[in-house]
């Protein structure tokens, strides 16, 4: 089990450490600055890098139960976002502070966009955390 850990805690981790420091660049490099919902899904971002990290280090898979819970809420939030972005009847509350939260800084091939990139990183590592957790219990029983 702790080579699972160990491989599939890196891919956690590091997916959490790309979403941060893609936000960071975004906003501090592009100067592109982050709507109500952009800082909601930082908040459950940028403590996963630590809760992987550590659970990484110690590998222990156990100690990293509160990162399955932050990326299981980051991906409600990034869908409610996304949907924000592209379904015309969510995005009629317009601003959601200063930013609007329908607005889009980037739209690859029409459909990438911030949420959907924060969305993507959720899955993974809450994918990932779900994987593990199911291997334990059969290893267990």
């Amino acid at each position: 089990m702790k080579s699972y850990v160990e491989t599939y805690g890196f891919i956690m981790w590091a997916a959490a450490l790309v979403a941060t420091a893609g936000s960071l660049f975004f906003s501090e490099v592009l100067g592109y600055e982050p709507c109500e919902f952009c800082w909601y899904q930082r908040i459950l971002m940028y403590p996963l890098v630590i809760v992987y990290g550590v659970s990484l280090w110690k590998k222990n898979l156990d100690i990293a139960l509160p990162g399955l819970f932050l990326s299981g809420g980051g991906i409600l939030v990034s869908l409610y976002h996304y949907g924000m972005q592209k379904v015309p009847a969510l995005s009629d509350g317009g601003a959601c502070g200063v930013v609007p939260c329908s607005g889009q800084y980037i739209n690859y091939f029409g459909f990438i966009t911030i949420p959907f990139l924060a969305g993507a990183a959720f899955i993974i590592i809450f994918t990932i955390h779900m994987i593990l957790v199911r291997k334990k219990r059969s290893l267990e029983s």
